[in-house]
């Protein structure tokens, strides 16, 4: 994933909502999504959080986004530590139990389903220390799919549910099952339409 160029909130916050419209074809519309959606809350709150981890010379600044992004844990369910990279228009539908870590970077137009788990496999900590999957553009995690490991699943892979993946996983590939196995894809599947 690139290092997207900064943009400004309102336009940040539409595109959540288009996406939250493109992931889940139940939502009714964006004052109602803005509202419900704890999947949006938590993506919202992690920008926050991300933004004064990655602040520099701000004192205090990394406990003040570790204690916001436990309150959000609280609040919606959803755990994202603020030092994960995550790109743009991500989504989470029926967010509940989605855990991403601190060394996990995603790229954009990623749907998440709920029980999603961006976890890490030992490591040390500290620079350079990739413990957590890097997931690339227009990918879907399906519900209760673990990834673990400094992995990377490439662009628009699709992750069954209750896919346990530990290997790397090439573009364009479906993974099923537990130690799951990739396949070439033969279309679009689960992929809503950009």
């Amino acid at each position: 994933m690139r290092k997207a160029p900064r943009r400004g909130v309102l336009r940040t916050v539409r595109e959540d909502l288009a996406a939250a419209r493109r992931g889940d074809p139940a939502a009714r519309g964006d004052l109602e999504n803005a509202i419900v959606y704890s999947g949006l809350h938590a993506i919202w709150a992690y920008r926050i959080t991300h933004r004064l981890w990655i602040a520099e010379g701000l004192p205090g600044a990394r406990t003040v986004a570790r204690i916001l992004a436990q309150v959000t844990r609280t609040l919606t369910g959803i755990e994202i530590h603020p030092g994960a990279r995550i790109g743009r228009r991500f989504f989470i539908d029926h967010g509940i139990g989605v855990v991403i870590g601190e060394t996990a970077v995603v790229g954009d137009d990623v749907l998440v389903f709920h029980g999603v788990t961006l976890g890490g496999r030992g490591g040390g900590p500290g620079p350079g220390s990739r413990r957590h999957p890097t997931v690339g553009d227009r990918v879907v995690l399906g519900a209760g799919s673990a990834l673990i490991g400094g992995i990377t699943v490439g662009d628009d892979a699709v992750i069954g549910a209750g896919t346990v993946v530990t290997k790397d996983v090439p573009a364009h590939s479906v993974v099923t099952g537990v130690a799951g196995t990739a396949r070439p894809r033969s279309g679009r599947e689960g992929v809503p339409e950009l």
